[in-house]
C-alpha cells in the first residue's frame, strides 16, 4: 500500500533553482556559464562581518539564541531605522529570522488562516504565492503591467470581487526591479487600513536602489509587517539571516511559531551581522558596481534587439519582455544556455500567466561577465544591431 504524501508539497518549482542546476551541470562537465540566472551577489560579506565571526567562533560559545534574536543585534536592527529613516522604533518589535524566507513563513502563518486570501502583483517572487498555498492560503495575482510599473495600485485591489485578507508589496521589486514612491506606497497602505487589509511590505533590497532610496511602510503604518535581509545590500546570502519588523500584535504569535519551528536564527550569523552596520562604505562601493553592470546592460541589452525593459530602479535585475523573439520563455532560456553559456531565468517564475514571454537578467555578478554576455547575446540574437 503506498503511503500518503501531503499535497500541500505539491506546489510549483522554484524555477531559477532549477536553471542553476542546470548550469552547474554544464560547468561540471566542462562548459563555460555566465551566471545572469540567480539574485545571490558576486561580493564576498563586508570585512567587518568576517573578522566578527572568526573572533566569535575563537570567543564564544555558537549555540542557540533568544528566538527573536541576540538583544545587541535587534536594538542595532531598531537603530538602522532611525538612521535609514527617522524612525523610531522599539527593539521589542524586532524578530531576526534564518533569512527573509523565515520572515515570510512566520508572517503568513501569524496573519492569515487557511482559507484566507493574499493579493500580490504579477511578476512576482514566485515563494510568496507558493508557501501561501502550501499554507492553504489562497494567492491572489494581480496582473501588473508596465502601465503600473510592475506594482499592485489601488486600482488593481478595486477589481477583485472582494477585499483580500492581506496585501504583499515589494520595493524594489523581484523581478522587475522596480519601486513604489512614498506617494504610491501611501496610497495602498490608505487603502489597506481602510479595507482591514493586513500589509506586509518586502524590502529586502532596500540600499540598492539607483533612483530613489527606498520608503519602509513602517513609517506609513504601525500595523504593517516589514521584511528585510542581510542577504542582498549585506552580501551575506549564505549566513541565512534576516529580519522583520512586527506590529504589536503579532509579536507574541510570531515569537511562539519562531520557538517551535526554527528555535533561533543561526548564532555565529547573528554575532557577525551586527557588524555589517558599520560596513556602509563597502557595501556602498558593491551597490556602485551594480550601477554599473545595471547601466552597461541598459546600453547593451537593446543593440541585441532587447529594448522592452522594465525600469530597473533598484535590486540587481533587468526584466526583459521577449515577445518578438518567443513565447516559451522556459524553452529560450534553455537554448540560451546551451548555445552561448548565459543562464537566465524563464519569466514564467514569477508570473505563472504572461511570463512566456518575459525573461530575467541578474547583474549582480562581476562587470566582466556583464560585459562578456552582453557580447554573447549581440551576436546570438537575429534583432541585434
Amino acid at each position: 500500500m503506498a503511503l500518503k504524501v501531503a499535497a500541500r508539497g505539491n506546489v510549483p518549482p522554484f524555477i531559477v533553482m532549477d536553471v542553476m542546476r542546470a548550469a552547474n551541470e554544464r560547468e561540471a562537465a566542462g562548459g563555460d556559464v555566465l551566471h545572469l540566472e540567480v539574485g545571490q551577489p558576486g561580493t564576498p560579506a563586508p570585512d567587518a562581518v568576517l573578522a566578527a565571526a572568526r573572533r566569535a567562533l575563537d570567543n564564544h560559545l555558537i549555540g542557540y539564541t533568544d528566538a527573536m534574536g541576540l538583544p545587541g543585534l535587534r536594538r542595532r536592527i531598531a537603530r538602522h531605522y532611525a538612521d535609514w529613516y527617522d524612525v523610531d522604533l522599539d527593539p521589542r518589535r524586532v524578530m531576526v529570522t534564518t533569512g527573509s524566507s523565515a520572515g515570510f513563513l512566520l508572517s503568513f502563518l501569524a496573519a492569515f488562516e487557511p482559507g484566507d486570501r493574499v493579493a500580490l502583483a504579477a511578476p512576482g517572487y514566485p515563494a510568496y504565492r507558493n508557501i501561501l498555498s502550501a499554507l492553504g492560503v489562497e494567492p491572489i495575482l494581480l496582473p501588473a503591467e508596465a502601465e503600473h510599473r510592475f506594482q499592485p495600485t489601488p486600482e488593481l485591489l478595486e477589481r477583485l470581487t472582494a477585499p483580500p485578507d492581506g496585501l504583499i508589496v515589494a520595493s524594489p521589486s523581484n523581478p522587475a526591479g522596480t519601486m513604489v514612491g512614498e506617494a504610491e506606497l501611501t496610497a495602498l497602505a490608505d487603502y489597506c487600513g481602510a479595507a482591514g487589509i493586513r500589509l506586509i511590505s518586502d524590502e529586502i533590497y532596500h540600499g540598492i536602489c539607483f533612483a530613489q532610496p527606498g520608503v519602509t511602510a513602517l513609517s506609513l503604518r504601525d500595523d504593517a509587517v516589514v521584511i528585510n535581509s542581510f542577504s542582498k545590500y549585506f552580501s551575506m546570502t549564505g549566513w541565512r539571516l534576516g529580519w522583520m519588523i512586527l506590529p504589536e500584535d503579532l509579536v507574541r504569535p510570531v515569537e511562539c511559531l519562531a520557538q517551535n519551528l526554527f528555535i533561533s536564527a543561526p548564532c555565529l550569523s547573528q554575532i557577525a551581522g551586527e557588524a555589517a552596520f558599520d560596513c556602509g562604505a563597502q557595501l556602498d562601493g558593491y551597490v556602485a558596481a551594480y550601477a554599473r553592470n545595471r547601466s552597461l546592460l541598459l546600453e547593451a541589452l537593446p543593440k541585441a534587439g532587447l529594448d522592452r525593459l522594465a525600469p530597473a530602479d533598484g535590486a540587481f535585475y533587468i526584466y526583459a519582455d521577449v515577445a518578438a523573439l518567443t513565447n516559451d520563455s522556459e524553452a529560450f532560456c534553455r537554448r540560451m544556455l546551451a548555445e552561448i553559456g548565459v543562464a537566465a531565468t524563464p519569466g514564467t517564475d514569477f508570473d505563472p500567466e504572461r511570463g512566456h514571454h518575459f525573461l530575467r537578467l541578474s547583474f549582480a555578478g562581476r562587470e566582466a561577465e556583464m560585459a562578456e554576455a552582453a557580447r554573447r547575446l549581440q551576436d546570438w540574437l537575429p534583432g541585434s544591431g
